[in-house]
């Protein structure tokens, strides 16, 4: 509508000129071009033919560009479609959507969009030869939208376990600067998991909790795995590992989870004092299961003290069939051996397992009761063979 207008206005101005010159106008035009004749025109109709000439040129550039303007109109409604289609879940169309976008597209914004649309979807759908050449495509003619583009290469690489690439992309984006969004974040924080830089996702994790608390549980997650793996690795330098366990915060020390961590690592380095002392201090936090099997392990000469803490514990707990099941162990260890049968006994009352007839049979072992023996070891074998049943 514009442009008929336009060409309507143009149009009249031509008329107007025209019938201007033919009331006023008396001058001629020549041309002289050398080696060619003289071209003479009256000035009226050489004006005429100027303005004749713009507007033809002026149309021309007005169809050429609603021409390519109606290229971008198509790319973005492709793009919207393969938007659509993608948060649907229809992968391969929003994959051919988006691809066929990404070739009409002149607009970089409107390009790089329907570039990732097509990358994310040929990932989704594992067409990782159609996502490849995408992603070349991208780096060559998307250099403006860098973020963009550095962002979904990290984030492909960290689904083929290229973390170290993952890495060096992420390290190229960070190098404008600035505070980065959570999502890169999440993208460095896998990649240093991937990589077994246990410290670095640590910081990471504890850097998105803050930021984005509801996804708490997922960072709590990373931090545990992070916490196991470096208890690990530190476990054959006490030094190391007494740094490591007094480097963590206080809510940090009071996990159930990492005070699992923690007390294992100090039993696999032969310090049984520290490793009860962890447990003592996180026990009565939430009970936890494998802390309170944990306190048995690793027995020294602190033996009696142990079980005076248990059994106040167990005034707590009085059902607790783990704690049941620890003190019979300890009881044990010190040849209190009526004590021990009691809590054996107890435990089993509670929950038959197979380590407490295991521990029983034990007992009776020491005691020469070889039948009571054989038949709990017999009740700890059905009871594992039942339980692995099930879990299959």
């Amino acid at each position: 509508m514009r442009l008929i207008l336009w060409v309507l206005v143009l149009f009249g101005a031509a008329v107007a000129v025209a019938l201007a010159i033919e009331e006023y106008g008396t001058g001629h035009l020549v041309v002289e071009i050398p080696q060619y004749e003289q071209i003479e025109l009256s000035l009226d109709y050489a004006i005429a033919g100027l303005l004749a000439a713009f507007i033809v040129f002026y149309i021309l550039v007005r169809i050429l560009s609603s021409l390519l303007n109606r290229r971008d109109i198509k790319a973005e409604s492709l793009m919207q479609t393969g938007i659509k289609a993608f948060f649907e879940g229809d992968y391969d169309y929003a994959k051919k959507c988006a691809a066929k976008g990404f070739k009409l597209a002149k607009t970089p914004l409107i390009k790089a969009i329907n570039s990732v649309i097509a990358i994310r979807a040929a990932q989704q759908t594992a067409d990782i030869s159609t996502r490849n050449k995408l992603l070349k495509k991208t780096e060559q003619t998307l250099q403006d939208e860098r973020t963009l583009r550095l962002v979904t290469k990290a984030e492909m690489l960290l689904n083929d376990g290229n973390y170290q690439e993952a890495l060096n992309t992420l390290q190229d984006l960070y190098s404008t600067g600035g505070l980065q969004p959570t999502a890169v974040l999440e993208l460095e924080m896998e990649a240093h998991r991937q990589a077994g830089n246990w410290d670095a996702a640590l910081e990471i994790s504890r850097i998105l909790i803050r930021r984005h608390p509801l996804n708490k549980k997922y960072y709590e997650i990373i931090q545990h795995q992070a916490h196991l793996e470096n208890f690990k690795i530190k476990t054959a330098d006490i030094d190391a590992l007494n740094k490591y366990w007094h480097s963590l915060s206080e809510t940090e020390q009071k996990s159930s989870r990492v005070a699992v961590a923690a007390a294992r690592a100090y039993i696999a380095s032969g310090d049984c004092a520290t490793a009860h002392k962890i447990i003592e201090q996180n026990v009565q936090t939430d009970w936890d299961p494998v802390l309170i099997a944990l306190y048995s392990e690793c027995l020294n000469y602190h033996v009696s003290r142990q079980i005076e803490c248990a059994e106040v514990w167990l005034k707590a707990q009085p059902d607790n069939a783990g704690l049941l099941l620890t003190l019979g162990k300890l009881c044990t260890h010190c040849e209190l051996w009526g004590k021990a049968q009691n809590y054996l006994e107890a435990s089993l009352s509670v929950e038959p397992t197979p380590t407490a007839h295991f521990a029983l049979a034990q007992l009776n072992e020491k005691l020469g009761k070889h039948e009571l023996a054989m038949d709990h070891y017999n009740k700890a074998l059905g009871l594992t063979i039942k339980q692995n049943d099930s879990s299959r």
